[in-house]
């Protein structure tokens, strides 16, 4: 405990003067020092300013103790992503916060701050707690130092900064080893990975991860990382290990009753069915996914969507006539250009394929290819006017777009 900076700080709140509170004590110079921390005072000394001040020196080391539990408690909650506990510890941090600046966990109390407000989704609240910790940042420890720069990796992520995010980790990892073995940091790896469609990468750190989460039956990473690796076995075209991890998922969720995941596993396993050629099977996840989600979000546009593409290859033109109106309206409201614009081929498609396709090479594909979207989207849009093209016997229009896809 820092003890100088305390009786300062309480000395100072209290309108005593030091000549006040060093009478019979000690000497106006000494004080000055021991509230400075250049000179260390016995702990008779330190006990009698404090009993001066009204402060319990028992009670002040029983608070350190206190924070010291709370800190690991609030990692502890972070690592086991207990999203409805940890504002219980963050508010009793919150009131022994006026101790904290005097104890050694002053930084580390600053820095699970910044992780909290990340946790909770709080972007510009974190953002401004990252310029106030960088300000800091030479006072830093090692670990301290660390800690910054890991959290900062996963706010950059949770900003779509998925290659500065990767930088600073890969860095970490080169650094610090043993730090960076832990299930939290290499689910952040497989997940900046993935983000940056390096599969291979993510399924590697993926794999770690799950191995020390179900050794600490940490549930709810169990679940997540899962979720990970079977998006990742899927656009690996594992789609047996894809498909173990998403019957998991679902047995999993379904037992806990997580809610929340659920859409988002029936989602993905309808994604991997399509994959499969399944399309009914796809069709089916995809509307049980549809039926537990508000209906005015993103994740919903993205899975009415799919939906539509599905009934589209089933020649159910009424049912994804109507999907994708409701896309088209839904996208607009949204302000999201991508699912206005495929709404839009689709919907010219089923009245004039003419139209659809001339849609399509002249508004859809430049947009994917400006907005680097996803490689396997347009390898598909690419293979439909080559398709196209050669059915209308236009060789070259169809051998131009044979080629990009190689």
């Amino acid at each position: 405990m820092e003890f100088g900076a305390m009786i300062k700080f309480y000395r100072t709140q209290r309108g005593i003067t030091q000549a006040e509170l060093a009478k019979g004590i000690c000497s106006v110079p000494h004080l000055s020092k021991i509230e400075n921390n250049s000179k260390e005072a016995n702990e008779e000394t330190i006990s009698l300013l404090l009993e001066r001040l009204e402060i319990s020196l028992e009670e002040i080391e029983e608070k350190e103790d206190q924070i010291k539990i709370l800190l690991r408690e609030f990692a502890e909650k972070i690592n086991f992503y207990l999203k409805d506990k940890i504002d219980e510890t963050f508010q009793q941090l919150k009131e022994i916060e006026h101790i904290i600046p005097f104890s050694k966990y002053i930084y580390v109390w600053e820095l699970y701050k910044f992780r909290y407000l990340i946790f909770k989704g709080l972007v510009v609240e974190a953002e401004s707690q990252r310029d106030l910790l960088y300000k800091q940042k030479k006072n830093f420890s090692q670990h301290e130092d660390y800690l910054f720069r890991y959290y900062n990796a996963v706010f950059l992520m949770w900003k779509g900064q998925y290659k500065n995010a990767d930088d600073i980790l890969d860095a970490l990892h080169a650094e610090n080893g043993n730090e960076t073995t832990d299930g939290e940091f290499l689910y952040h790896r497989a997940l900046i990975k993935s983000s940056l469609e390096q599969s291979g990468h993510a399924i590697h750190f993926g794999k770690m991860a799950l191995q020390i989460f179900m050794n600490q039956h940490n549930f709810y990473r169990i679940l997540h990382t899962l979720m990970l690796l079977g998006i990742n076995y899927t656009h690996s075209h594992i789609y047996e290990e894809a498909q173990g991890c998403f019957q998991h998922l679902i047995r999993n969720a379904e037992l806990l009753k997580e809610e929340r995941m659920l859409p988002q596993i029936y989602h993905n396993m309808g994604h991997l069915q399509d994959k499969m050629k399944n399309v009914k099977g796809a069709l089916y996840y995809y509307e049980k996914s549809l039926d537990l989600q508000p209906n005015f979000n993103l994740h919903y546009l993205v899975t009415l969507y799919a939906i539509g593409e599905i009934n589209y290859s089933l020649h159910s033109d009424e049912k994804a006539r109507e999907c994708f109106q409701e896309v088209h309206s839904l996208a607009k409201d949204l302000g999201v250009k991508k699912y206005r614009l495929l709404s839009d081929f689709y919907l010219f498609l089923l009245n004039s394929p003419a139209k659809g396709f001339k849609y399509l090479e002249t508004k859809v594909i430049p947009y994917f290819e400006e907005a680097n979207e996803h490689i396997d989207d347009l390898t598909r849009f690419y293979k439909m006017l080559a398709d196209y093209y050669n059915g209308k016997g236009m060789i070259m229009e169809a051998v131009n777009y044979l080629n990009k896809i190689t």
